[in-house]
């Protein structure tokens, strides 16, 4: 009966499919015609059969469409980012937000519209990221400006390391493939356009909100939080703040998401409390619309467009006088949002959201109803209480895998700091509507403020809590996969036992067991020797089995060496390295790790593997880089200055690694 009460699970699993299946496969024209043939000749042959009640080929057509319309799209997506060579060039662009200061430059997002040579001008297509030295003159810059720059586009890549962030998926996920440095001499050319895109004049009117607050006297981290919680402007905030919500475990309140949408339809919906019989259809009809203009001032996040999108559809869906199904609505807006941009369903941000969602349409009710409160408040407290579990539950999974910690506390911190936000982010609306009516719009900023204060001072005191979090812990993707569908499964047989059998569960469970068993057998079978490319330190590993003995020198762990223990289960040791010369045995393999290098201490210890440290590691004259038979890596630590000495036919030697320019370096041993 699900393809009845839930048609978009049908049509929209075969999308999400073809899309994943992206990842690993493109198809080329050959493919696509044979497809386009086969898809014709059996939507032909489904018509033979439509006076039966089940048309089978019919549906398998469909599915197969779908399934091959996502493969294509995502294809589509991907290969549309135009390919740069790492070449000074001159782009025409456009300013896609506000300059973003950082500590030795501006980041400007721009979104290249051609490429201009001598002759002629080639459209391209695709953003980039443009690190600009520091220059008040950009800071007056507006979204939508048009630019002329010249620069050398650089294609952004991972740091290589060991169960590391896809940051260069993410990226590309978004349009953005390239970065550059830029200077004030760089930008040729800036001009106001006359006309700008919506999307541009929402983020105008998100400052010009912003400038309200700061006019009412909000400042510096009420600012930066009253930004985040209501207009998803993040930039502002202190990474202290960051880190205190993410350990109480309500981060979900500082990204506009769901949540907040539900607050805004919730508050509009009790202000035209006298729209009733009638006048029903306005009210919902003002609430849609007032939904989508936050939804635009806040950027069109996925998370604000998958809430606005399925409020949309559940509302309309009442005015049609039909029993809307809450996860179909969900699943009909993650479906146009893929038709739009298909790589959003790779977005951790969307993935969090809609489990979070589907997870609460499910089993709310069946859980909010094992327990029973006659007083008012009691009851209250309970339906936060349940809606945090089911919540938290459908994202465990994913949130171990992505951050490496779980909140221990979230029940507590949720029940008391999601309401109060709730009022915050009424107010914090309320203000710029009244900024006309001075008084009223100070009153409120008051309000807002102390409100904002009383957020702060709660949730930094819970992340201050011993024990606040589960810290270092992980999950590889396959491992996420088979937990979230263990604990949908077990969540259903819990409460659901009348109409579902204890064998799906069961099985899945066994699966997930099989993947941990399978990646800890992996694991303790494997050795290697790992120099990770970091910030700022040289580190270097040597895995034997689920140990890692990390010889460094710093003694905090770096935060990729932290994920990789994590993720793998790792017993991490640390040893600081104390000597300019350190000779560890891995293996049949002698390593070397010092910040020089001379003949007279390759002849004494005779390497395998020579790791050279320091910000300025030095290089003999006498060593002949032409004859170096040993391999070398140069660790991260070493400046961006640094270079080889220049010997002839050096630079074609495959036994040298630069961690900083190709990654981090990884050796397996026995």
């Amino acid at each position: 009966m699900l393809h009845k009460e839930i048609p978009f699970l049908r049509i929209g699993l075969p999308l999400f499919c073809g899309i994943i299946t992206g990842l690993y496969y493109k198809p080329d024209t050959s493919f696509l015609i044979m497809s386009g043939i086969l898809i014709c000749v059996l939507f032909s042959a489904s018509l033979l059969f439509n006076k039966y009640q089940r048309n089978l080929i019919f549906g398998f057509t469909m599915t197969i469409s779908l399934f091959i319309s996502g493969l294509v799209l995502y294809t589509n997506e991907k290969s549309s980012l135009t390919k740069l060579k790492p070449e000074p060039s001159l782009f025409s662009c456009t300013l896609t937000d506000y300059p973003a200061e950082k500590e030795n430059s501006y980041l400007l997002t721009v979104k290249l519209n051609r490429k201009i040579s001598d002759n002629y001008t080639e459209l391209v297509n695709g953003s980039m990221l443009l690190y600009n030295k520091k220059d008040s003159s950009v800071t007056s810059m507006l979204p939508g400006d048009l630019l002329i720059i010249k620069c050398t586009p650089l294609e952004i890549i991972n740091r290589g390391n060991p169960c590391e962030f896809d940051y260069k998926f993410y990226m590309e996920n978004n349009g953005i493939k390239y970065y550059a440095f830029t200077g004030k001499p760089n930008i040729i050319k800036h001009t106001v356009p006359n006309h700008r895109k919506l999307t541009y004049k929402a983020l105008i009117l998100r400052e010009k909100i912003i400038s309200i607050y700061k006019e009412n006297g909000i400042t510096d981290e009420k600012l930066a939080l009253v930004a985040a919680m209501t207009l998803g402007q993040r930039n502002m905030l202190d990474p202290e703040q960051k880190q205190n919500f993410i350990r109480a475990g309500v981060m979900h309140i500082m990204a506009v998401s769901g949540l907040h949408s539900v607050i805004l339809s919730m508050f509009v919906f009790s202000l035209l409390f006298f729209m009733k019989r009638r006048l029903n259809v306005l009210k919902i009809i003002i609430t849609i619309l007032i939904l989508w203009a936050f939804a635009f001032v806040t950027g069109l996040t996925p998370s604000v467009l998958r809430a606005t999108l399925m409020f949309s559809f559940f509302q309309v869906g009442s005015m049609m006088k039909r029993q809307v199904n809450g996860v179909n609505s969900v699943l009909a807006s993650a479906f146009v949002l893929s038709l739009i941009r298909p790589s959003v369903i790779f977005d951790a941000g969307f993935l969090l959201s809609y489990l979070a969602v589907i997870y609460i349409i499910c089993f709310y009710q069946d859980f909010y109803l094992k327990l029973h409160f006659k007083n008012w408040l009691s009851d209250k407290i309970w339906q936060s209480a349940v809606v945090t579990i089911i919540a938290q539950l459908g994202t465990l999974p994913l949130t171990i895998m992505l951050f490496n910690r779980f909140p221990t506390y979230f029940i507590l911190t949720n029940i008391i700091i999601v309401p109060l936000s709730s009022l915050l982010i009424i107010v914090g609306c309320i203000v710029p509507l009244l900024s006309p009516i001075h008084f009223l719009s100070h009153f409120f900023a008051l309000i807002l403020t102390n409100l904002t204060g009383l957020t702060e001072q709660l949730t930094a005191k819970a992340s201050s809590l011993p024990l606040s979090n589960l810290e270092n812990i992980g999950m590889t993707t396959v491992e996420c996969l088979l937990l979230t569908g263990t604990i949908f499964l077990f969540t259903l047989l819990v409460l659901k036992k009348k109409t579902f059998s204890i064998i799906y569960p069961t099985v899945m469970l066994m699966l997930f067991t099989a993947a941990c068993t399978v990646s800890n057998i992996t694991s303790r079978t494997t050795n290697e020797i790992i120099v990770y490319n970091g910030y700022g330190s040289s580190s270097t590993g040597i895995k034997t089995g689920k140990i890692l003995n990390l010889y460094s020198d710093t003694i905090v762990p770096p935060a990729e060496v932290l994920r990789h223990c994590a993720t793998l289960g790792l017993k991490l040791k640390v040893n600081i390295l104390t000597k300019n010369i350190s000779i560890i045995r891995a293996g049949h393999k002698t390593i070397m790790l010092s910040n020089t290098l001379s003949d007279k201490t390759l002849n004494i210890f005779n390497p395998d593997i020579v790791i050279l440290t320091g910000s300025h590691p030095e290089i003999g004259t006498s060593i002949s880089l032409t004859q170096f038979k040993k391999q070398m890596i140069i660790t991260s630590k070493a400046s961006s200055g640094f270079h080889l000495p220049r010997q002839e036919g050096f630079s074609s030697l495959d036994t040298i690694h630069l961690v900083r320019k190709s990654g981090a370096f990884i050796e397996r041993f026995k």
